[in-house]
């Protein structure tokens, strides 16, 4: 049995045994839409009868994350979201009659497993869709590449190509899961940033204990890591992806189909510095304890706010949709006293989090004259560029793939998991971003296409499916042209169509409608400065105790009460929701209250 076929058998199975039904699921989400909404159309009133414990600018998954473990430590608590739905970036959408988009997240795996277990999010609707086959590359020479969590089928697969990278992939899959335990604790506390602002000395004295500890701990961790693997991973943490994948393999599809990781969501090339960070990254979370598995998510990616927004109302978190903040209120003493929104509300708290980028709150809803020089220029010179469009399509069928002798209407292994489009060598992928650089979209895009409905049922019409596109690389204000031409939009959006049609000839004709969403397009529906979908670059130079810049990693600000929870904080972006959980923490430590 080749590999599509006992992919093909496996995907059958799993396929037979996930029925549910989709009356009960319809029913539990127009329960919770109605719910929502009513405390939306009611709230405005309700949000001013009181004082808050905390408010939380914008609903996204990091502010619900926030505002849920706060709400479980008995803090009143309101979530104000400028949208008609909660959610930010990991939203769903019905655009297109009976077709559901996750519009701009698409994939779940960072998710912290904490965050899980801890607000109960099985309990509160949410159901993870496991992919396998995980990858698939299609190449225009015939041939394919199929990775997955089956290392036998691995093997058989990448021994195509090369049988010393077949037998090189499980010592760096094994490698990078080792550099993935060293990071988790990392990932789960606040960076051990110095105290800023006048503190007491008992203060200082707990908060130094904190750091010693922290950093002990990591020394431990560096120990048992032994020498050689941490100057790997120092390596891997400084080098261009395209030199770490280069140590290691010879073939261009394992090289290109391993390196999408390293770029995603960036305007760098696997030859920029640092991108071997990025790679890792990708590669962090997992899927029901299995290390590095991205799932999908069942109802979209709208399904882990919406049991976020349910565990954080569950806890008592009152949460507020068409509720655009335009302002803090700052007293005189410089310390936080709430928010005005756009229609003049004003909303009282002595602690507010906000959840936008750290450009937005500083640069626009914090008023002039509040912070320092010197914080502003560094929150003003972020890196916020970003080289992403995401391309949502209904289609009337599924892509045949040339190189896939198993093509068949019926989905199959190919259609699982996410298909690496124009992804055939290192250099396709810097030649794209090349292109951008320059000020131009890549001639030959660089796709990542997944398909959710190949095994979620409840988001397209039977026999209809949803394909996601994400596209590198796009710059946000092209030299020539513009994203606000429908006819520069639209011949950008049939390049990638007629691409794709180059590995899967007939797919432009399947297409019934699509929604994109160029990088101006992100900024502005979606609140995502520059278009970047990490809230700033996550180069070594943003990262940790320099994320979102120095001296002011521990969500704190230079305004008291006024504190950051977004992807623009440590650990940075991804549908991870540590920055929410972990500003949580450090809001509590500040009151006096302990995490529950």
């Amino acid at each position: 049995m080749d590999g599509c076929a006992y992919w093909r058998a496996i995907f059958e199975e799993r396929q037979a045994r996930r029925q549910q039904s989709e009356r009960e699921r319809r029913r539990e989400g127009e329960m919770w839409r109605r719910y929502l909404s009513s405390s939306g159309n009611a709230g405005l009133n309700a949000l001013k009868e009181k004082k808050w414990d905390v408010i939380v600018i914008g609903g996204g998954h990091n502010g619900l994350t926030a505002a849920a473990y706060l709400a479980r430590s008995s803090l009143s608590v309101a979530v104000l979201e400028r949208r008609h739905l909660i959610g930010g970036a990991a939203v769903t959408e019905e655009l297109i009659p009976g077709f559901k988009f996750s519009r701009c997240s698409y994939l779940q795996s960072l998710l912290r497993p904490s965050i899980i277990s801890e607000l109960e999010l099985k309990r509160h609707g949410l159901k993870l869709l496991k992919r396998s086959p995980s990858s698939f590359t299609p190449c225009l020479d015939g041939r394919y590449l199929l990775l997955g969590p089956d290392r036998d089928l691995n093997h058989s697969e990448i021994s195509k190509f090369s049988k010393r990278d077949a037998e090189a992939f499980p010592r760096f899959e094994k490698q990078l899961e080792k550099f993935c335990e060293f990071m988790d604790p990392l990932l789960d506390s606040p960076p051990p940033e110095t105290l800023q602002g006048i503190s007491s000395f008992s203060s200082r004295i707990r908060n130094n204990l904190k750091k010693s500890a922290f950093w002990a701990h990591c020394l431990r961790q560096a120990i048992t890591l032994g020498q050689k693997e941490m100057v790997e991973f120092m390596d891997l943490l400084l080098s261009p992806a395209s030199k770490v994948l280069n140590k290691w393999f010879e073939s261009d599809v394992l090289k290109a189909t391993l390196g999408t990781d390293a770029v995603i969501g960036t305007m760098g090339s696997l030859s920029t510095p640092g991108s071997g960070y990025v790679l890792l990254h990708h590669v962090m979370g997992g899927t029901d304890g299995d290390r590095g598995i991205w799932s999908y998510v069942e109802g979209g990616m709208g399904s882990v706010s919406m049991a976020i927004g349910k565990a954080a109302m569950e806890a008592g978190a009152y949460i507020v949709t068409h509720a655009e903040v335009s302002r803090l209120m700052v007293e005189d003493s410089g310390a936080v006293n709430g928010v005005i929104l756009a229609d003049g509300t004003k909303v009282h708290s002595s602690v507010v989090l906000s959840n936008a980028t750290p450009y937005k709150t500083f640069m626009e809803l914090v008023p002039e004259n509040v912070l320092p020089d010197d914080f502003l220029r560094a929150i003003k010179y972020l890196d916020y560029s970003s080289g992403t469009t995401k391309i949502n399509l209904a289609a009337e069928r599924l892509p045949q793939f040339n190189c896939c002798n198993l093509s068949h209407p019926d989905a199959g292994p190919q259609h699982v998991g996410t298909i690496h489009i124009a992804s055939e060598r290192i250099e396709d992928i810097d030649s794209a971003s090349q292109d951008a650089i320059n000020g131009q979209p890549s001639r030959r895009p660089i796709i990542e296409m997944t398909i959710p409905s190949v095994l979620d049922k409840t988001i397209s019409p039977p026999g209809k499916h949803v394909i996601n596109l994400f596209v590198q690389y796009t710059p946000y204000k092209p030299s020539k042209g513009s994203w606000e031409d429908p006819a520069y939009r639209e011949s950008f959006a049939q390049r990638c169509f007629n691409l794709i049609d180059e590995y899967a000839p007939g797919f432009s004709s399947s297409i019934i409608g699509y929604d994109m969403l160029a990088p101006p397009d992100l900024e502005r529906e979606i609140g995502l400065t520059g278009g970047n979908i990490f809230h700033g670059a996550m180069g070594l130079d943003s990262l940790f105790l320099m994320r979102p810049t120095k001296g002011w990693s521990n969500y704190r600000t230079p305004v008291p009460g006024l504190y950051l929870c977004g992807s623009g904080t440590h650990p940075g972006g991804g549908v991870m929701g540590a920055p929410g959980r972990n500003a949580a923490r450090v809001v509590l430590e500040d009151v006096n209250k302990p995490l529950k």
